[in-house]
């Protein structure tokens, strides 16, 4: 009985196998595609962007976009790993998760890779495994520039965050000078995010924090599978203590809904997240911890961080993917960077456009004069061209007006100067360029009679 209920599950997998393989090589069922092309539209118009040259499952005739901001590539093996896992029976039994961290672990070159629900619980593990915030007066470093999460963890720990400016407005990542000057006696880590996926000064910032005795935790988010010469082919996220990953729906390596990663070398600190992960688990969740007895005892408190399998096996199929992704990411940037430096004459500055290729190119942004950059945006919305802004300086929120900072200017300058351009594996090879020249469009047609072409851009040094 038993043997024959294994024999319809395989039957019943595969036959789902092939219905997952020919809803991925043409229109989706229901899709008017005849209809969309009378109206003027075409595949990828409609839907934004192709995936190896297919319409996407699922995807909406609503969305009208004909270059997307960012586009996760869930395909027929991310599917396939879905399926497998749901049909296996046992979603939450670890052995997913376990392979995906072995996986990722791999990878990035490091000891330890440890799973979790999603990047923010990945810097609340590692705040606290680093036993930050149970003085009062602990403070954290981190740029002012960037995502909430690390700040919201580090108030979350009960320490304060301390905001510092960037480098430069076309290298925003966190200021060497200015992180040694802001760091004092309660300085307990220094946060360094990888913008766009290309490197902090790492190397100088993991000298400084040696010296001055302070933990190193880099934001990885949009660094997964990156390996630079520049620090003797070592992975971002590898270079500090602790190195946190996103994983969410936009992230280079997704899991699908959301999804973390920590890495580390620390065996003490891999096992102080470990054990924070699994302090509410089930007795079930033990089992993915050898050092746990199956009674479960909890003598400390903690937390529900863990990922599931199916995150796990989704992830997993993705990670065979990020190397050569990074690569389409690095080219299409590249051609970014020609094409502004080419045809721009200083109305527009591309981010990272010295080195375009030294980073997985997760973020495409420009940067172009402040008053003018609302109306750009909104003409390239009438082109079908889907942009965003990333991200506005933390310092000017309110939850965090009582935090230590810098000097910011330069945070500042480039919040209101930025606009995130559509970047991902499957933009068509054509679309950085149409895109600047759409940019250029813009900005020449609506210069002031009485100016010169680059008067009254944004210059950066």
């Amino acid at each position: 009985m038993a043997r024959h209920f294994s024999a319809l599950m395989a039957l019943g997998l595969q036959r789902l196998r092939k219905q997952l393989r020919r809803t991925t090589t043409g229109v989706p069922i229901g899709y008017k595609y005849t209809t969309m092309q009378s109206r003027g539209h075409t595949a990828e118009g409609q839907f934004g962007a192709r995936h190896n040259g297919q319409v996407p499952v699922g995807a909406s005739p609503i969305n009208t976009w004909r270059y997307t901001s960012s586009a996760p590539h869930i395909g027929p093996d991310e599917q396939t790993a879905a399926l497998e896992c749901l049909m296996a029976g046992e979603p939450s039994n670890g052995r997913y998760v376990q392979a995906f961290e072995q996986a990722f672990a791999q990878l990035h070159g490091a000891k330890h890779a440890i799973a979790v629900a999603n990047g923010t619980a990945s810097i609340h593990l590692a705040l606290l495994a680093a036993e930050i915030g149970q003085s009062p007066d602990d403070e954290v470093i981190q740029p002012s520039l960037n995502s909430v999460a690390a700040a919201n963890m580090t108030i979350a720990v009960g320490a304060r965050p301390v905001f510092a400016d960037i480098v430069s407005l076309t290298e925003p990542t966190l200021d060497l000078d200015e992180a040694c000057a802001l760091i004092g006696p309660n300085t307990r880590a220094v946060v360094a995010m990888h913008y766009g996926g290309y490197p902090a000064r790492i190397a100088a910032l993991e000298s400084l924090c040696r010296a001055r005795g302070v933990l190193l935790i880099e934001q990885c988010c949009h660094g997964p599978g990156y390996v630079g010469p520049e620090f003797a082919d070592r992975a971002l996220g590898t270079m500090g203590n602790i190195g946190c990953f996103s994983l969410g729906p936009d992230a280079l390596a997704t899991c699908g809904g959301g999804g973390g990663m920590i890495v580390t070398d620390d065996d003490a600190l891999a096992a102080r997240m470990r054990s924070l992960l699994l302090k509410s688990s089930t007795t079930l969740h033990c089992s993915r911890n050898p050092g746990r007895t199956s009674t479960a005892n909890i003598a400390a408190h903690g937390f529900n961080f863990h990922m599931d399998d199916l995150r796990a096996a989704i992830g997993l199929a993705q990670l065979k993917n990020v190397p050569s992704f990074n690569i389409r990411r690095q080219r299409r940037a590249q051609a970014y960077a020609n094409v502004v430096e080419t045809f721009c004459d200083g109305a527009i500055e591309y981010v990272f456009g010295w080195a375009p290729m030294e980073g997985t190119a997760h973020v495409a942004a420009i940067l172009v004069e402040p008053s003018r950059r609302d109306g750009l945006r909104a003409f390239l919305t009438e082109k079908r061209v889907q942009t965003s802004l990333h991200y506005p300086p933390l310092h000017t929120f309110g939850a965090f007006a009582d935090c230590r900072a810098g000097d910011l200017t330069q945070s500042g300058t480039f919040s209101d100067a930025v606009i995130v351009l559509p970047i991902h594996p499957d933009l068509p090879v054509m679309a950085p360029e149409h895109i600047i020249r759409l940019c250029e469009v813009y900005l020449a047609e609506r210069e002031p009679a009485h100016s010169h072409a680059a008067e009254g851009c944004l210059r950066v040094a």
